[in-house]
């Protein structure tokens, strides 16, 4: 058996109302300048305007920063131009506030904090980062996990593609999880992030890598999100569901640490190339993937099944699988989900650039069962 590494290391403050304790944490994590990275549409939320309550004013003694300019697909400018800011105003500490593009930046940030104008194209190529400062998460979405992770999606200058910077460094020192952040999330975006957060429960639960803590986790994350996810969609000032999906996101991506599947791979070119949002581009993918991994090793899906609650249990393993499909397939087309590639935009000329960038992720080389560039084809083909 291969080595694995198991590793569950995020201090995580939970709970609606969790934001009034940063001060107090800002102060033992030794940050008294930091400056808070988010994106513009942020600026004039209510979730903003309780963290500058939190956060206090100059005259009450504190002194923080903000840099909202973070894109919806944040590329390597959005990091050097954070970095930038973070230097000028001499920060000791970095809050990523918002969703996971807000987060992504403000992990990487910290980067070029400590070695300016290094291009993130050579990032493996640099095996110390120790030393950073230090990163506090705050998600106000429920979708990408990015809170919890040790790593961060820009799309880099020298490729035009999406890049994974990965290092245990990179983790949050802190993250708070508190669901009158997500309070006012659209309906569409609600279900778009937590579309997200499902698929990284799927792929990594089917993920063939040996890690049980993983597996677990990414089953309940499944159950929490069949339950909770409708109720959040349908009634925004629902705290309890909101909670619940935070917590789901969360635990995706700890799950997620075994790695991915094909979805993110088809997902990836479909933000970079076609502007889609993540989540959106997940749950466009997910179906038609779930069918190509099923229909290669039937009986994957009869544990997912069991987490939607599906009388699974003593069918047979191609029944339990499409008995599981056909949920999800209806659960995503209730929260507006189940549609085309084409309806978002996407064009016959635009596959073969997908094709292109697919195969270049990595993310399918862990899926289920094994996927060529054909594959890739033919998944773009059906949903398209």
């Amino acid at each position: 058996m291969s080595l694995t590494t198991f590793s569950f290391p995020t201090p995580t403050l939970f709970g609606a109302g969790a934001l009034s304790e940063l001060p107090a944490r800002l102060t033992r994590l030794g940050i008294q300048r930091p400056l808070v990275v988010t994106d513009p549409g942020l600026l004039t939320t209510d979730a903003f305007a309780r963290l500058q309550q939190v956060l206090g004013s100059a005259n009450q003694g504190r002194t923080w920063w903000v840099f909202s300019g973070v894109q919806a697909n944040p590329v390597e400018q959005d990091v050097m131009n954070a970095a930038r800011a973070c230097r000028d105003q001499v920060c000791d500490g970095v809050l990523g506030f918002g969703g996971g593009s807000a987060l992504d930046v403000g992990k990487a940030a910290r980067l070029l904090v400590k070695r300016p104008d290094f291009p993130l194209a050579d990032f493996y190529r640099q095996p110390d980062w120790a030393g950073l400062i230090p990163f506090v998460a705050i998600p106000t979405t429920a979708g990408t996990g990015s809170e919890v992770g040790r790593s961060s999606v820009v799309t880099l200058t020298a490729t035009g593609r999406k890049a994974v910077l990965f290092h245990p460094e990179l983790l949050a020192r802190l993250v708070i999880l508190d669901a009158e952040l997500t309070r006012g999330l659209p309906p569409k975006l609600t279900a778009a992030t937590g579309a997200d957060a499902l698929t990284h429960c799927l792929e990594s639960y089917t993920c063939p890598v040996f890690h049980p803590m993983c597996d677990g986790i990414a089953l309940e994350g499944i159950r929490l999100i069949v339950e909770a996810l409708p109720r959040a969609f349908r009634n925004g000032h629902d705290l309890d569901a909101r909670g619940r999906m935070l917590a789901a996101a969360a635990m995706g991506a700890v799950a997620f640490q075994k790695d991915l599947g094909v979805v993110h791979s088809l997902a990836h070119p479909l933000s970079t190339i076609c502007g889609l949002h993540h989540g959106l581009a997940n749950a466009l993918c997910l179906i038609a993937a779930m069918k190509f991994n099923a229909a290669r090793k039937p009986g994957l899906y009869r544990r997912v099944g069991i987490a939607c609650d599906l009388d699974v249990l003593r069918c047979l393993p191609k029944e339990a699988d499409r008995v599981t499909i056909e949920f999800l397939a209806g659960f995503l087309t209730n929260l507006g989900l189940n549609t085309r590639l084409r309806e978002q935009g996407v064009k016959p000329e635009h596959l073969d650039a997908l094709v292109a960038q697919a195969v270049d992720d990595p993310c399918y080389k862990t899926n289920a069962v094994p996927v060529s560039r054909d594959d890739l084809r033919a998944l773009y083909l059906e949903v398209l």
